[in-house]
Protein backbone atom coordinates (compact mmCIF):
# COMPACT_ATOMS: atom_id res chain seq x y z
CA UNK A 1 0.00 0.00 0.00
CA UNK A 2 2.15 2.87 -0.70
CA UNK A 3 0.18 5.74 -0.46
CA UNK A 4 -0.27 4.91 3.40
CA UNK A 5 3.63 3.68 3.89
CA UNK A 6 2.18 0.35 5.45
CA UNK A 7 2.09 -3.15 4.70
CA UNK A 8 -1.16 -4.64 4.29
CA UNK A 9 -0.61 -8.11 6.26
CA UNK A 10 0.10 -5.69 9.51
CA UNK A 11 -3.28 -4.10 8.62
CA UNK A 12 -5.63 -6.91 8.11
CA UNK A 13 -6.05 -7.00 11.95
CA UNK A 14 -6.60 -4.20 12.25
CA UNK A 15 -9.74 -3.94 9.71
CA UNK A 16 -10.63 -7.32 11.68
CA UNK A 17 -11.06 -5.56 15.12
CA UNK A 18 -12.36 -2.32 13.44
CA UNK A 19 -14.93 -4.65 11.43
CA UNK A 20 -16.05 -6.00 14.53
CA UNK A 21 -16.58 -1.83 15.94
CA UNK A 22 -18.39 -1.29 13.07
CA UNK A 23 -20.94 -4.12 13.62
CA UNK A 24 -21.02 -2.94 17.72
CA UNK A 25 -21.84 0.62 16.27
CA UNK A 26 -24.73 -0.47 13.95
CA UNK A 27 -26.32 -3.24 17.05
CA UNK A 28 -26.06 0.43 19.55
CA UNK A 29 -27.35 2.68 16.89
CA UNK A 30 -30.58 0.97 16.40
CA UNK A 31 -30.62 -0.27 20.05
CA UNK A 32 -30.32 3.61 20.82
CA UNK A 33 -32.81 4.41 17.61
CA UNK A 34 -35.27 1.68 19.69
CA UNK A 35 -34.84 3.02 22.87
CA UNK A 36 -35.30 7.24 21.57
CA UNK A 37 -38.63 6.04 20.02
CA UNK A 38 -40.73 4.24 22.90
CA UNK A 39 -38.96 6.05 25.82
CA UNK A 40 -42.13 6.70 28.26
CA UNK A 41 -42.57 8.40 31.46
CA UNK A 42 -41.66 11.60 33.55
CA UNK A 43 -37.73 11.21 31.64
CA UNK A 44 -39.28 11.32 28.19
CA UNK A 45 -37.55 14.51 27.33
CA UNK A 46 -34.55 14.57 28.61
CA UNK A 47 -34.00 10.92 27.58
CA UNK A 48 -35.79 11.22 23.86
CA UNK A 49 -33.74 13.84 23.46
CA UNK A 50 -30.29 12.49 24.70
CA UNK A 51 -31.04 9.01 22.87
CA UNK A 52 -31.22 11.45 20.20
CA UNK A 53 -28.00 13.18 20.45
CA UNK A 54 -26.24 9.65 21.01
CA UNK A 55 -27.86 7.91 17.96
CA UNK A 56 -26.79 10.59 15.81
CA UNK A 57 -23.17 10.37 17.13
CA UNK A 58 -23.12 6.94 16.79
CA UNK A 59 -24.15 7.01 12.81
CA UNK A 60 -21.50 9.33 12.16
CA UNK A 61 -18.89 7.23 13.66
CA UNK A 62 -20.14 3.89 11.84
CA UNK A 63 -20.01 6.40 8.59
CA UNK A 64 -16.06 7.32 9.94
CA UNK A 65 -15.16 3.62 11.14
CA UNK A 66 -16.10 2.42 7.29
CA UNK A 67 -14.15 5.05 5.96
CA UNK A 68 -11.32 4.32 7.16
CA UNK A 69 -11.51 0.73 6.71
CA UNK A 70 -11.61 1.73 2.89
CA UNK A 71 -8.38 4.29 3.67
CA UNK A 72 -6.40 1.16 4.52
CA UNK A 73 -7.82 -0.18 1.32
CA UNK A 74 -10.13 -2.97 2.86
CA UNK A 75 -14.17 -3.50 2.31
CA UNK A 76 -16.11 -2.70 5.58
CA UNK A 77 -18.50 -5.25 6.84
CA UNK A 78 -22.32 -3.89 5.45
CA UNK A 79 -24.50 -6.59 6.03
CA UNK A 80 -26.92 -6.36 9.01
CA UNK A 81 -26.70 -10.56 9.49
CA UNK A 82 -22.71 -10.16 10.00
CA UNK A 83 -23.55 -7.45 12.34
CA UNK A 84 -25.63 -9.58 14.47
CA UNK A 85 -22.87 -12.33 14.55
CA UNK A 86 -20.05 -10.71 15.13
CA UNK A 87 -21.45 -8.01 17.94
CA UNK A 88 -20.91 -7.87 21.53
CA UNK A 89 -23.79 -5.33 21.53
CA UNK A 90 -27.12 -7.23 21.66
CA UNK A 91 -30.53 -6.03 20.64
CA UNK A 92 -33.11 -5.38 23.52
CA UNK A 93 -36.63 -5.22 23.43
CA UNK A 94 -38.75 -1.77 23.02
CA UNK A 95 -40.92 -1.50 26.25
CA UNK A 96 -38.70 -0.96 29.00
CA UNK A 97 -37.92 1.42 31.79
CA UNK A 98 -36.13 4.29 31.57
CA UNK A 99 -33.58 3.16 33.81
CA UNK A 100 -33.53 -0.40 32.26
CA UNK A 101 -32.72 1.96 28.68
CA UNK A 102 -29.91 3.57 30.55
CA UNK A 103 -28.12 0.88 32.34
CA UNK A 104 -28.33 -0.84 28.59
CA UNK A 105 -26.80 1.95 26.94
CA UNK A 106 -23.70 2.12 29.66
CA UNK A 107 -23.02 -1.43 29.50
CA UNK A 108 -23.07 -1.35 25.56
CA UNK A 109 -20.43 1.87 26.38
CA UNK A 110 -18.45 -0.65 28.30
CA UNK A 111 -18.45 -3.06 25.27
CA UNK A 112 -17.68 -0.74 23.08
CA UNK A 113 -15.19 0.84 24.48
CA UNK A 114 -13.08 -2.61 25.30
CA UNK A 115 -13.44 -3.02 21.20
CA UNK A 116 -12.03 0.49 20.75
CA UNK A 117 -8.99 -0.59 22.93
CA UNK A 118 -8.36 -3.50 20.87
CA UNK A 119 -8.56 -1.64 17.69
CA UNK A 120 -5.52 0.64 19.14
CA UNK A 121 -3.67 -2.30 20.25
CA UNK A 122 -3.75 -3.90 16.98
CA UNK A 123 -3.15 -0.35 15.29
CA UNK A 124 -0.25 0.12 17.77
CA UNK A 125 0.95 -3.22 16.40
CA UNK A 126 0.50 -2.09 12.38
CA UNK A 127 2.38 1.28 12.89
CA UNK A 128 -1.39 2.65 12.09
CA UNK A 129 -1.28 6.32 13.72
CA UNK A 130 -4.79 7.60 11.33
CA UNK A 131 -6.75 4.53 13.15
CA UNK A 132 -5.15 5.50 16.73
CA UNK A 133 -5.82 8.78 16.23
CA UNK A 134 -9.50 8.29 15.94
CA UNK A 135 -10.17 5.55 18.18
CA UNK A 136 -8.66 7.74 20.63
CA UNK A 137 -10.59 10.59 19.98
CA UNK A 138 -13.96 7.99 20.33
CA UNK A 139 -13.00 6.53 23.50
CA UNK A 140 -12.53 10.49 25.35
CA UNK A 141 -16.07 10.88 23.56
CA UNK A 142 -17.46 7.65 25.23
CA UNK A 143 -15.91 7.85 28.12
CA UNK A 144 -17.84 11.09 28.71
CA UNK A 145 -21.26 10.14 27.44
CA UNK A 146 -20.79 7.30 30.20
CA UNK A 147 -20.26 9.14 33.16
CA UNK A 148 -23.47 11.45 32.01
CA UNK A 149 -25.44 9.11 31.92
CA UNK A 150 -23.92 7.29 35.07
CA UNK A 151 -24.47 10.75 36.53
CA UNK A 152 -28.34 10.34 35.96
CA UNK A 153 -28.74 7.05 37.44
CA UNK A 154 -27.90 8.59 40.89
CA UNK A 155 -29.64 10.57 43.75
CA UNK A 156 -28.64 14.31 43.86
CA UNK A 157 -27.70 12.91 47.54
CA UNK A 158 -24.83 10.82 46.25
CA UNK A 159 -21.33 11.46 46.23
CA UNK A 160 -18.17 11.33 43.92
CA UNK A 161 -15.15 10.10 45.53
CA UNK A 162 -12.63 12.85 46.90
CA UNK A 163 -8.89 13.54 46.90
CA UNK A 164 -9.73 16.47 49.07
CA UNK A 165 -10.37 16.64 52.69
CA UNK A 166 -13.45 19.09 53.36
Amino acid sequence: MSYLNMQDEKLLPVVVELNTLLADYHIYYQKLRNFHWNILGENFFDLHNKFEELYKDAQLKIDEIAERILTLRFHPMSKYSNYLKISAVEEAKSLKSDTYMVSEIIKDHKIILAQMSKVIHKAEDASDEGTIDLIGAYIRDLEKASWMLDAWTKKTSDKLQSVIVD
